[in-house]
């Protein structure tokens, strides 16, 4: 692809390819049984506005398009409109699956779509080719790597030796014919260590999943999906953009966006996030029963907003809910923080939501016990959790 914008402009203006990157738009997607479709299409046309003011070279989708492997013809649909608008747009797109995407499903007709501009990642087959934009700067190549587990990479390279996340995406990127002199991006989607986790995200067994970042090395900019919060791990070069959408509790403090990048010639990068607003915001609401009812209270509260309310009454309210959705339409959640639900732990501190899995039920053992798991015990629920997240995914 020949970008119409050249490197070098001038003597005094230097021209840069600028990339809008995405991820994890779990199209389809209900939270506490609320369809999310509505939001998801506002948010959508939001971010096409966006495109409409920073006038990117390219679109990014690092993963978890849909939330489900077999998306409901709503959610396809949605995808499939908004795809339509970034190519009438003359947008190149570069799309790969994520854990929660079926790779052959997303990748069905994508020869067909590179007619349009659409670059949809195939199922991952031991090979990778670029899709390569360029410039007076010269090309920059873009691999797109959709997510991988160690089972798939051993199927191509048996003789590597390949065990953990890690091996698996240091094997795969050797197995990439880049070229160091050219500036590279990666669009992928994996747990790099040290990103900050949040409710909404499958947890790993044991952080079985991790990556360590030092894989990345030979990419000028990496486009990361999978982590709902935006940020950057280990440096600007490597970054999570995080969802567009707020889809737990956990991320009611998240200030959602897209991230825009602007490569220069080699070496030369600059990212900065550009806000999304909602159509409705997500937020906790601490109190008493009477207070939430007050008019002082909720006059202060968006009515629109999706809601958890956390009751510290002493004594449950007759159908808390049921009084309190004329107040608040949204209401998703109710909970109580009260001495009867701190002893018998029903509320759960943040610390334990982001713990993994597997140390969470090794506690409850040995409360339970009075004994740690055995190693044996530790491998069968290993396997177990593992086998459950494959299932659900």
């Amino acid at each position: 692809i020949t970008l119409p914008r050249p490197c070098a402009a001038g003597a005094e203006e230097v021209s840069t390819v600028k990339l809008i990157h995405l991820s994890d738009l779990h199209l389809g997607k209900r939270v506490n049984d609320f369809p999310m479709l509505e939001d998801q299409a506002y948010i959508l046309d939001r971010i096409l506005e966006i495109a409409d003011e920073e006038r990117p070279d390219a679109a990014l989708i690092a993963g978890d398009v849909y939330d489900k492997n077999v998306p409901s013809a709503e959610a396809v649909a949605l995808l499939d409109d908004f795809l339509v608008k970034l190519a009438d747009r003359s947008l190149p797109v570069l799309l790969i699956s994520g854990n929660h995407d079926s790779p052959e499903r997303l990748a069905f007709a994508n020869r067909l779509m590179e007619g349009r501009g659409v670059y949809i990642a195939p199922v991952y087959h031991g090979e990778v080719s670029p899709v390569t934009l360029e410039d007076d700067c010269g090309p920059v190549d873009f691999w797109l790597l959709p997510f991988l587990k160690p089972a798939h990479i051993r199927r191509f390279f048996p003789e590597e030796g390949v065990e953990s996340f890690t091996d698996a995406m240091a094997c795969a990127i050797r197995h990439m014919p880049l070229d160091p002199a050219r500036r590279n991006v990666l669009v992928t989607h994996q747990f790099v260590t040290g990103a900050a986790r949040c409710e909404s995200e499958e947890l790993s067994v044991g952080g079985a999943d991790n990556v360590d970042a030092s894989v990345f090395a030979p990419f000028d900019y990496v486009a990361l999906g999978h982590i709902h919060g935006p940020q950057n791990v280990g440096g600007e070069r490597i970054r999570y953009c995080g969802t567009p959408l707020k889809y737990s509790f956990s991320e009611a403090g998240h200030q959602k966006s897209v991230t825009i990048v602007e490569l220069g010639e080699k070496g030369s990068l600059e990212v900065r996030a550009v806000p999304l607003l909602p159509q409705r915001d997500m937020v906790e609401l601490r109190g008493s029963f009477a207070q939430l009812k007050s008019p002082e209270f909720y006059g202060q509260v968006d009515r629109d907003a999706y809601v958890r309310v956390i009751l510290t009454d002493e004594n449950d309210i007759y159908d808390a809910m049921g009084q309190l959705r004329p107040v608040y339409p949204n209401l998703m959640a109710l909970d109580y923080d009260n001495l009867r639900t701190r002893s018998g732990a029903v509320v759960l501190e943040e610390a334990d939501v982001k713990r993994d899995p597997l140390e969470l039920f090794a506690d409850f053992y040995q409360q339970q016990n009075h004994q740690p798991m055995s190693e044996e015990q530790r491998r069968y629920l290993t396997e177990l959790l593992e086998t459950i997240q494959e299932e659900r995914a």
